[in-house]
């Protein structure tokens, strides 16, 4: 069985706690899926974009992980992704 995990967040910016995490995540499940909220009723430090480039280069390494940006319900992303 092909498990997809979402972890997600603004990630504004990503930090060592949020990458120890998706580390220790990444080995228990088959793809990891970094969820990057777009919530245009907060205030961000970074766009969008330049969260997931960030999201992305902190995470290469990690072959199982994806990073995707979403908006909207993430009840709604989750299933969009066939995610648990």
């Amino acid at each position: 069985m092909h498990i997809t995990a979402v972890y997600p967040g603004t990630f504004d910016p990503i930090t060592c706690g949020h990458y120890d995490l998706i580390e220790r995540a990444a080995r228990f499940y088959d793809r990891l899926i970094i969820a990057v909220a777009d919530n245009r009723n907060k205030t961000s430090l970074f766009t969008l974009n330049e969260r997931v480039a960030l999201a992305q280069q902190v995470t290469q390494r990690l072959n199982n992980v994806e990073v995707i940006s979403f908006n909207g319900l993430l009840v709604d992303f989750v299933r969009q992704v066939d995610g648990q």
